[in-house]
């Protein structure tokens, strides 16, 4: 993210930034110019491929999509925008289809304040060489004016809900439903889709007006945002509730009891549910800010293990290449075999259900039967603010490292993981991660052990290792 109309960069998942100061009509024409002239350079021996164009709910949204879409269109390429705002998988789904690329308007979590803007290829958000590219392209790029290029407009929503049907159809699971489910759309885009899919009496929506403020919250669904979803789940007395993000391909799972679900607790469950299925011999791939229990679960079933840096695009390069089972990042980001090698909050959402449905269990007893036989996983993440921004994640991981004791909480030093900052692994595997942002005087903290007071000790400690540096 850049304040810099001419120094764009895609970071972990797509460019972002406050409207009217770093996002304008300005930086859209820009980057749809940068895109259509890395098109051009890319396929000048082939056909160019078909660009599919989708956006959010936010303030402007179709706006900005219609003006990215017509400057691809000036440059001769082939572009249809969506008809209606759609949810960001939507769109991935398209690029493993019909079109070769495709690109959403949308700042996903973030502030109400801000937009952005993600590329999609192959099912997937667009690899980093291929943003590089772009961002190269969009540095020099000189907008073409659009007079008069034509742009398709098609409405892709069912499309969309045919394929989440395919997986998991939604009018079989829900009437199986021994109870009542709450899903929080946190005004989202996911509510576009809803109609079609979570249309049982047994379903409860919240938050699915389309409000561009976002009812003052960051569309975000970690902890802090969900008391609304947290107070339904009891007052319904509902077999769990769910959330999606603002473009609806993070998801978060409250328990039957209200309790909020971190990652590393909600993984192990769809994972333990997903080898019930079947016999999976692929690779279990999760960010390295995830947890221990998946990893537990993984060596128990004799699967390969691996971690890769924080971004679901690292995992979605994996699963396109190699057999992956199972793949999961931090922020909420679950995908499996058999589907697209992307996120998807609806699509995870309607997986619960059928888990729900299939074991006639409640969520926390599901959960329950994890802990007993794989232990007790306490996550916490916490951010520090730092006097200034730390450049090089990696010289700040041997710095630290260098520096280590034999042992942190009693425990034995097993593992050092310098892939995306520090991640120290324990004999026990509890483990503590400390990512400096790299852009901003921001150090990133995670942690996990099988108690909440252990892993705010561990944080702690991680903070001392970091002020000695």
């Amino acid at each position: 993210m850049s304040s810099h109309p001419n120094h764009i960069s895609f970071g972990t998942d797509g460019y972002r930034g406050v409207m009217a100061r770093d996002f304008t009509y300005d930086v859209v024409r820009k980057v749809a110019q940068g895109m259509a002239d890395y098109v051009a350079y890319k396929y000048m021996r082939t056909d160019k491929p078909a660009i599919a164009v989708g956006y959010d709910r936010r303030f402007m949204s179709d706006r900005f999509a219609r003006t990215l879409a017509e400057v691809l269109a000036a440059n001769g390429l082939s572009v249809t925008l969506s008809a209606g705002p759609l949810p960001t998988p939507a769109v991935s789904l398209l690029t493993s289809k019909a079109f070769g690329l495709g690109v959403v308007i949308t700042a996903s979590h973030n502030r109400h304040d801000y937009n952005g803007i993600k590329v999609k290829q192959n099912g997937r958000s667009a690899p980093p060489a291929v943003t590089a590219e772009i961002e190269n392209y969009v540095a020099k790029a000189t907008p073409m004016k659009p007079s008069g290029a034509q742009v398709a407009v098609k409405d892709f929503r069912q499309g969309y809900v045919d394929y989440l049907n395919s997986k998991v159809q939604a009018s079989k699971v829900l009437p199986k439903l021994p109870g009542t489910v709450v899903i929080d759309f946190m005004h989202g885009v996911g509510a576009e889709t809803a109609a079609q899919l979570f249309t049982a009496k047994n379903v409860v929506k919240l938050r699915d007006r389309h409000d561009p403020l976002f009812g003052g919250v960051a569309p975000e669904p970690v902890e802090k945002n969900l008391q609304p979803l947290v107070e339904a789940v009891k007052k319904s007395k509902a077999l769990f509730g769910v959330a999606l993000d603002g473009d609806a391909d993070r998801f978060a799972l409250v328990s039957d009891k209200g309790q909020y679900m971190t990652p590393c607790q909600t993984a192990p469950l769809l994972l333990n549910y997903l080898l019930s299925k079947g016999a999976y011999k692929g690779k279990i791939a999760q960010a390295v800010s995830m947890g221990f229990l998946t990893k537990r679960i993984a060596r128990a079933a004799g699967l390969p293990f691996e971690e890769t840096p924080v971004g679901f695009k690292y995992l979605a390069e994996k699963m396109l290449h190699e057999d992956v089972t199972f793949a999961v990042e931090e922020s909420g980001g679950y995908a499996w075999k058999g589907n697209l090698p992307e996120r998807d909050g609806a699509l995870t959402a309607l997986f619960v259900m059928e888990m729900v449905a299939k074991t006639g269990k409640p969520v926390s007893a599901l959960y329950a039967e994890i802990e007993k036989k794989y232990g007790k996983s306490c996550f916490i993440r916490r951010d520090f603010n730092l006097e200034k921004a730390i450049p090089n994640k990696h010289s700040f991981a041997v710095k630290i490292k260098k520096k280590l004791p034999k042992l942190l909480l009693g425990h034995k030093i097993t593992e050092t993981n310098t892939i995306d900052g520090l991640k120290i692994v324990l004999d026990n595997d509890w483990w503590v991660l400390m990512r400096p942002s790299g852009t901003e005087p921001l150090l990133r903290t995670y942690a996990e052990t099988d108690s909440q007071e252990t892993t705010k000790k561990f944080l702690d400690l991680a903070f001392k290792l970091v002020e000695q540096k």
